[in-house]
């Protein structure tokens, strides 16, 4: 869409831009081909009001009424009564609700009282503890009492005075868990007059990084014992279908659930944009990147503030890249929109937020690394390029625009593939699905291993910490004191009667296990060349070898740079700037071995679906070059690198001999049929387990030695497996129902990105038979 309009800056006092204008203009452009498949509008909302039935402390009453706050919204009022009454609590609202003023008015009444007390708010990012400090100066923070945030940005002189004088600290779970827990020594009179722990965006925690959460929040609690203090904890969460449950697995307490969110709303306008065709290629569609950098040029040259959310890091930086292309013709606009994601350097992120905030810039595009709460000043427009995974960030992500109660739009941006087709003939989904379950799993073997080994850093475990760590506790440690389970490892970890101790105080578990990724520390991406070393950014270790493989392209900040070395040892990727016209694609291969089943059932067709402990070994085997713009794909190179292997939780798929029978007599290839149904499931899984289709992974195989026959599994794609596979196995029957429906309903042929190709299949998919899948599908649930 490329057509001009008239510039309104809201900074200079313009008249708003009418978003339903707007939309109007787009369908009556020259050039629009019908991609918006589904609009709705959704009324604003007022605001309901409630009375506290508690006193406040007279200056917090005074700060909220300088503040212009008369009277609090409904959930505002019964969270601070329930927290002001000693309850943990948990408040579960939308976007821009009003949830900080949920802990910060107890939190400032109980120092108000009490100076002496103590107080940890515990945020997922450094981003958003540092926003929030700010916010925090309104209720006295830096003038009536000291408050700061501990984290791998604060220079070592300032940390020694925090330790010392602050009375709220702001941190992140993983300076908690790597910078706090195991120096607790030096923060003694800190934990011993601690009573408010915050935890925000707790919807934010699930998945492996959630299960080492609740085991650092363990740790934390068994800290504070042993210094006489017993935190009350205070929680704030997105929209999720069990907040209670997720509350209770990550610190092991009961919470007061306040979920009547009486916050108002703007109108808002919701989409559901789909690519058109290809002109001559009926069954191709155009880039979802192309058509979500159109989008916001149209938006950002109306000067209507807008965020994309994308789903990897390369998509931010290639959207940029044709964005700015698209406002060539406008350098001052060209420069005022921004990608923003994980991988940049702190002082890079910081940076972008100010300019957000300050409204320097119009737009930015980001990974989900903006989802949560960063206060970036008032937004107009959100564009999702492809479903996040789960109903409940995808409302997230579409309420970080019209906050307050100005008009908004959102448009959700479909990708190739089974989620995204399941969304364009199902839109009413976006409306009437509940909110996902969050799931996590604490007791995660390999997970608590780690942090068992840093809770007996920090103090020797004792028998009464089962109450912390569960009944796992001790056959783990058992494990782990016994030299001959360590296959060669010598941890200094032995057990003496009824305790266990970790016996080096220069070995440092905590520095081996990352809570983000199940691979370790972060690698380095550095600049080779002249002037070579610079640090240019990081990736997950979980993540390395995807994406900063041999002759990957890399993008950081519009620029393009070449994967031309990958140190194993050193965990560095080493790049050099080059300018190209294609992207890479990695590509994967697995195999998989049964370790023991837990549960297994039967199926109509004969077939048995099994749910159980997996072996998984599995490589990056090559990659792809795609020319951008056009998505040609020039060509694959193959790789050499690791293997890796993992034992997780899947559910495994095994046809019966009707079955294969019944796909033989129809002229169907076997192989295909259960590699078209893999990709199909895994596909459209998000739909029903609380998880994104990067967390799940699958393999195919004819005739597999354990199972003695076809099998095709699906599994949780971490160590120990985090519950996604435990909730596929539970709702198979409807998985299975919604892909034989999915498939049926595609026009193509022989198999397409909308029905059973994946984009990252390891063997180009090949061979794939759509029509054998849904013969599968079809059979498996007695259709």
């Amino acid at each position: 869409m490329t057509r001009s309009r008239r510039c309104l800056d809201r900074r200079s006092g313009d008249t708003p831009m009418d978003l339903g204008r707007f939309i109007e203009e787009i369908r009556e452009a020259p050039d629009y081909r019908g991609q918006i498949r589904w609009l709705a509008e959704l009324p604003a909302r007022e605001a309901r009001h409630a009375d506290l039935q508690v006193e406040l402390h007279e200056t917090v009453v005074r700060i909220l009424e300088d503040l212009g706050i008369e009277r609090l919204y409904v959930h505002q009022a019964r969270a601070v009564e329930a927290a002001l009454s000693g309850e943990h609590v948990v408040t579960v609202t939308g976007t821009a609700s009003g949830k900080t003023l949920t802990y910060v008015i107890p939190l400032a009444q109980r120092l108000y009282e009490r100076p002496s007390r103590r107080a940890l708010l515990m945020y997922p990012t450094k981003a958003l503890a540092q926003d929030q400090l700010r916010k925090l100066a309104d209720f006295g923070a830096g003038t009536a009492f000291r408050a700061a945030t501990y984290d791998g940005d604060t220079p070592g002189r300032e940390r020694r005075r925090i330790k010392r004088e602050a009375q709220v600290v702001l941190t992140n779970p993983d300076m908690l868990h790597i910078g706090i827990l195991p120096y607790h020594h030096t923060w003694g009179d800190f934990f011993r007059n601690l009573e408010f722990v915050v935890l925000d965006e707790v919807h934010t925690y699930r998945g492996v990084f959630g299960s080492h959460t609740a085991n650092v929040l363990r740790r934390l609690r068994r800290i504070c014992a042993g210094y006489g203090s017993s935190p009350q904890f205070v929680a704030c969460s997105a929209t999720i279908g069990n907040p209670g449950e997720l509350f209770a697995k990550l610190t092991g307490l009961q919470a007061t659930v306040v979920d009547d969110d009486g916050a108002p709303q703007g109108r808002r306008f919701l989409m559901l944009w789909e690519p058109p065709e290809v002109e001559g290629q009926p069954m191709r569609r155009r880039s979802a990147n192309l058509e979500a950098a159109e989008l916001m040029v149209e938006l950002v040259k109306a000067h209507v503030r807008t965020i994309v959310f994308v789903l990897a890091r390369s998509v931010a930086e290639l959207i940029l890249r044709y964005a700015r292309e698209g406002l060539e013709e406008f350098e001052d606009l060209a420069e005022r929109i921004m990608s923003y994601r994980g991988g940049y350097l702190p002082e890079e992120r910081r940076e972008i937020e100010r300019r957000l905030f300050e409204g320097e810039l119009l737009g930015v595009i980001s990974t989900t690394a903006l989802e949560v709460g960063v206060d970036i000043g008032g937004l107009d427009a959100a564009i999702l390029n492809g479903y996040p995974g789960t109903i409940s960030s995808t409302w997230q992500q579409i309420g970080r625009s019209g906050r307050g109660q100005q008009d908004s739009l959102a448009a959700l941006v479909a990708l190739p593939g089974g989620v995204h087709r399941y969304l364009l003939d199902h839109p009413e989904y976006l409306l009437s699905a509940e909110s996902e379950r969050a799931l996590i799993d604490p007791g995660n073997r390999y997970i608590l291993a780690g942090h068992l080994l840093c809770a007996a850093f920090e103090r020797p475990i004792e028998d009464a910490d089962r109450a912390l760590f569960g009944d796992q506790m001790e056959p783990i440690l058992e494990i782990l004191a016994d030299p001959d389970n360590r296959e060669g490892s010598d941890l200094p970890f032995v057990t003496r009667r009824t305790k266990w101790y970790w016996v080096d105080p220069d070995l440092y578990p905590a520095a081996e296990i990352s809570l983000r990724s199940a691979g370790g520390p972060p690698w380095s991406i550095r600049l080779q060349g002249r002037g070579g070393g610079e640090l240019l950014g990081t990736v997950d270790a979980g993540s390395a070898f995807r994406i900063v493989h041999p002759g990957a392209v890399y993008l950081h900040a519009g620029e393009s740079y070449v994967v031309q070395e990958l140190d194993l040892e050193d965990r560095t990727a080493w790049v050099k700037r080059r300018k190209v016209d294609y992207y890479t694609q990695p590509m994967t291969a697995s195999q998989m071995r049964v370790l023991g089943w837990q549960q297994e059932r039967g199926l109509p067709s004969g077939a048995r679906a099994l749910l159980g402990e997996l072996e998984i070994t599995s490589a990056v085997i090559g990659y792809r070059k795609v020319r951008q713009v056009t998505e040609q794909a020039l060509g694959t190179e193959e790789l050499a690198l690791p293997t890796t292997t993992i034992e997780t939780v899947g559910i495994a798929l095994a046809p019966g001999e009707a079955d294969v029978r019944a796909l033989l007599e129809a002229g169907r290839d076997l192989m295909g049929s259960l590699h078209a149904l893999e990709h199909a499931m895994i596909a459209l899984l998000p739909i029903f387990a609380f998880c994104d289709a990067r967390d799940v992974g699958g393999v195919s195989e004819s005739d597999h030695d354990d199972l003695q026959g076809p099998v095709i599994s699906v599994y949780d794609g971490y160590n120990g497996g985090v519950g996604i596979a435990e909730a596929a196995y539970d709702r198979l029957d409807d998985l299975l129902a919604a892909v034989a429906e999915q498939i049926a309903g595609c026009d193509c042929e022989d198999g397409c990105p909308a029905c059973v190709q994946a984009p990252d299949c390891g063997d180009f998919n090949e061979p794939l038979d759509k029509e054998g899948a849904l013969l599968l599908a079809r059979r498996l649930v007695g259709q």
